[in-house]
């Protein structure tokens, strides 16, 4: 990490310094990371676009972008990246443990994104389940930026218990937004818990939307993005206008390895962002 920036920003294999500047603390095992660039910063990300971070001594992983927000200093230098990691492996528990001041590296930003353009005009579903809301959130906040641009929204939640639920605060704030229409369901309800009990599939009763015209976005684990896109399928959304992340098993970022591959695609350049069109009906082949 001793190469100018200037000489390394080409190189898509070769991180940028940044540094932790706000950590905040999600769940029991899950932290959101503000990093912002110790020199200049790397491309402007898009919703969905994921980056590939280095904890030093421990190794890289592939971390979806859950925000950007503007730093101090103004430009690419002042843009930082928010990423929410939970610690169930060896180099994201080393990221969950970094608090303001320490360093990491960063490169990206790779893979497709959610194209939220490709929505306007229609109705909008955003369905999440567990972590699967961090990558999801920047398209969030579109959604509330330019309501005028879409029709009927809706975010529908799933998670474990109460306490796995992302972004409490924030989705409280959203649940008061006009127009927005906010649901969570839990598999196991805790004290205190008066919302839904069951699968976030359940919830897609509750939203109303005109589904030739809906376009969906979901993320979570692939038991549920499978159970949601093929009850959206059966309710008539065209599979092309379901739109999921595939984030399974990514680990170079730039399409080399192979370790990411699922038949002809390769997730990490192709994806992980993919219609429903053509990921479903890879999923549906057993051991593949």
């Amino acid at each position: 990490m001793t190469a100018p920036a200037a000489a390394v920003r080409g190189s898509a294999a070769v991180p940028l310094p940044y540094r932790v500047v706000r950590r905040d603390e999600e769940t029991a095992d899950t932290v959101t990371l503000a990093l912002e660039p110790a020199g200049e910063g790397l491309e402007p990300f898009r919703p969905g676009q994921f980056a590939m971070v280095y904890a030093f001594g421990r190794g890289e992983v592939p971390v979806s972008v859950s925000g950007v927000e503007r730093g101090g200093s103004g430009g690419r230098r002042g843009e930082r990246l928010l990423h929410t990691v939970r610690a169930v492996g060896a180099v994201s528990a080393g990221l969950h443990g970094l608090r303001p001041g320490d360093g990491v590296g960063v490169r990206g930003p790779y893979g497709t994104g959610w194209e939220p353009a490709a929505a306007e005009g229609g109705d909008v579903l955003v369905v999440a389940g567990g972590l699967g809301l961090a990558p999801l959130r920047p398209l969030v906040r579109e959604l509330l930026a330019r309501p005028e641009r879409y029709g009927r929204r809706s975010v529908l939640l799933g998670a474990r218990t109460p306490a796995d639920l992302l972004y409490r605060e924030q989705v409280r704030a959203w649940s008061a937004a006009e127009g927005l229409l906010v649901g969570a369901a839990v598999d196991r309800p805790g004290p205190g818990w008066d919302g839904d009990v069951g699968t976030v599939v359940a919830l897609l009763g509750r939203a109303r939307f005109h589904p030739p015209d809906t376009a969906a976005f979901v993320c979570g684990p692939e038991v549920m993005m499978r159970a949601t896109a093929r009850e959206l399928v059966h309710r008539g959304v065209p599979a092309h206008r379901i739109r999921v992340s595939l984030e399974r098993t990514m680990h170079c970022g730039t399409g080399h390895c192979g370790h990411c591959q699922l038949g002809p695609v390769l997730l990490c350049r192709d994806g992980p962002v993919l219609g429903w069109d053509r990921a479903g009906p890879l999923l549906g082949v057993r051991e593949l």
